[in-house]
């Protein structure tokens, strides 16, 4: 978590409005994420959870951390899918999305994400610490 709060506050540095998307399922229990982020010293009033999807659409760019289920547009729009109904963040609507995970495998829900193939997103596939390690260096690099 530390790395992405570096990340966060370089980005921020530079003029970018950074906020951090926390679906209430995420981590081991409910408010997991909000801790290790706090533990990071990400300020507090950059913690958001679905409130952030009326914005969406507005969102130049969408960093999907280890998310999987809780970012399936199926969810939303195909009756068919297992998570359908199930709230999720639309981070489809964003002008870009990167999402960094292990691999391409499913979710919990042991579904395909639709997200992962969409022509706006972007796979940033390995460890997602070594992958925003990199991208801190990147950022200070330039």
């Amino acid at each position: 978590q530390h790395v992405v709060a570096e990340m966060g506050s370089l980005l921020a540095g530079r003029g970018v409005n950074v906020r951090y998307a926390i679906h209430p399922v995420a981590g081991r229990m409910p408010g997991h994420m909000n801790v290790l982020l706090a533990e990071a010293n990400v300020p507090y009033e950059q913690l958001h959870d679905l409130e952030l999807n009326s914005e969406m659409a507005q969102v130049d760019v969408a960093l999907i951390i280890g998310a999987n289920d809780v970012v399936n547009p199926g969810a939303r729009d195909d009756p068919n899918c297992a998570i359908y109904g199930m709230p999720i963040f639309d981070v489809d609507k964003a002008t870009a999305v990167i999402v960094c995970k292990r691999s391409l495998n499913p979710g919990y829900a042991g579904i395909e994400n639709p997200l992962f193939f969409k022509e706006n997103t972007a796979m940033l596939l390995g460890d997602a610490k070594a992958s925003i390690t990199a991208i801190v260096s990147d950022l200070k690099s330039r």
